[in-house]
């Protein structure tokens, strides 16, 4: 069973998504909390699974929490749940360490869903952020075509070829793992196989290399 915080300054919020949750099976929620500082505190006192929680909120807003929550609980999956999908949001919530980002139009099929997904390790995205986030992508400074021979004689897959691309256009691996649907895991294990087949171990400088 899911182990679910709640996280809004909304009250009929969170006492709607209580409901959906708990009705969907499986699922349990295990603390409701209005703002960032008061979800640190029933973190520090239960067991959590998935934490979804909005980005603006007072005293302690989403995005610092998502942080914190990293730090001081990395085995807790975030979904932020907000009405807003501006850049600005969607690159700290995702650099940050969110594992999804829906938006509250989502519908009750998406957010059970939304949690399903984020337990098995899979990066959950809402359509419009999707579209956002590929934008955001497509309008980096693209590699170098004149600079592919860079992998003659690699061996590099289909796949991680994409994953240098991205790299070298500075996605982060949360980034990476939304854009390409695969999970963060996936990515790492990538990372380590490019990085062995470059004989380079340190991200910034196989960046640099990539940029050409």
């Amino acid at each position: 069973m899911a182990r679910i915080l709640l996280v809004d300054d909304e009250p009929l919020l969170t006492e709607s998504l209580e409901i959906i949750l708990s009705m969907s099976g499986g699922h349990e929620i295990v603390g409701k909390a209005q703002n960032g500082v008061e979800a640190l505190e029933i973190l520090a006192s239960k067991e959590v699974d998935i934490m979804m929680a909005d980005l603006n909120m007072p005293r302690m807003g989403g995005i610092e929490l998502i942080g914190k929550v990293r730090q001081l609980y990395p085995s807790v999956k975030t979904i932020v749940l907000t009405t807003f999908y501006d850049e600005k949001n969607i690159s700290a919530a995702i650099a940050g360490g969110a594992a999804g980002y829906l938006l509250k139009d989502s519908g009750k099929d998406a957010i059970v869903s939304a949690v399903d997904r984020a337990l098995k390790g899979q990066s959950v995205l809402d359509s419009k952020v999707m579209e956002k986030l590929t934008a955001m992508v497509s309008s980096a400074a693209p590699v170098s075509k004149d600079n592919t021979d860079i992998y003659e004689g690699k061996d590099l897959t289909e796949r991680e070829i994409e994953i240098c691309e991205l790299i070298a256009e500075g996605c982060t691996n949360a980034q990476i793992a939304s854009i390409l649907f695969i999970s963060e895991g996936t990515v790492k294990n990538y990372m380590s196989s490019i990085y062995d087949k470059f004989d380079i171990h340190d991200r910034a400088k196989l960046a640099l290399l990539l940029k050409g």
